[in-house]
């Protein structure tokens, strides 16, 4: 295998496996998965620490470039992109489309990732309600929805005209939006469109499976859990972000 991905099937790591597909479909590129157990801990042992010193995922170990450790999903992406795509499939050849492209990147990386995070967590995981924070989360998180909407207005089907890392990067958060805003994307017709758009490439549905099988594209990005069932798992989650923000 010439690399390996450390992994959950969380919108961070999924933006990484997409990448990893679609170089798989067009060059034939080989890799592996490794699936960190929250449960255990495992971001925060040792041997992983190595790869990654911040304990988190997404991680890789290029080991056709001397297990070269590369950390945070973003620059991840931009790795991929510089050492394996010669046809440049993720990022453009032309210099400002790849900067377009780049500034997306950053703007999730900046936006989209930490507020719907926040919102995500605030709905659904604190230990109490504060309807300060899920306000303002949600807020913030519909803002940049409309963002997006807006940058597709002009009829492109990509955020920078091109498929490019600045969907990858944002897609798998969009996907996951009723799990943190509690609603559908009725109000941004056009980033509806995108989400689906995007759905329907195989190498997006097979890196959504990536490292356990994930059902948000054949759900029609609908929760599926009861009331029950949603709340065990936020307990669950809300237990283990409790013990983990005591190491």
């Amino acid at each position: 295998m010439s690399l390996t991905l450390y992994t959950v099937g969380t919108p961070n790591g999924q933006k990484v496996s997409i990448a990893l597909e679609e170089l798989k479909a067009r060059y034939g590129f080989d890799y592996k998965t490794y699936t960190i157990s929250f449960a255990k801990n495992e971001q925060k042992e040792e041997w992983f620490l190595k790869f990654n010193p911040n304990g988190r995922i997404p991680t890789i170990v290029d080991h056709a470039r001397g297990d070269f450790p590369v950390f945070e999903s973003g620059a991840i992406l931009l790795y991929l992109a510089e050492h394996y795509d010669p046809d440049h499939i993720l990022l453009s050849a032309d210099a400002n489309k790849k900067s377009e492209a780049i500034q997306w990147l950053m703007w999730q990386m900046g936006g989209l990732g930490p507020m719907q995070g926040q919102a995500n967590h605030f709905n659904r995981y604190a230990p109490e309600k504060i309807p300060y924070g899920i306000k303002r989360y949600q807020d913030e998180t519909a803002r940049l929805y409309s963002v997006m909407e807006r940058q597709l207005s002009d009829g492109r089907e990509y955020l920078v005209g091109e498929y490019s890392i600045a969907d990858i990067a944002c897609f798998g958060w969009v996907a996951a939006h009723e799990w943190a805003t509690d609603k559908d994307l009725s109000e941004y017709p056009l980033l509806n469109a995108w989400l689906h758009r995007l759905a329907k490439k195989p190498t997006v549905i097979a890196g959504m499976n990536v490292p356990t099988k994930n059902d948000l594209i054949a759900n029609d990005f609908k929760i599926q859990l009861s009331k029950e069932e949603q709340e065990k798992r936020a307990a669950e989650a809300r237990d283990w972000i409790l013990k983990n923000n005591q190491k």
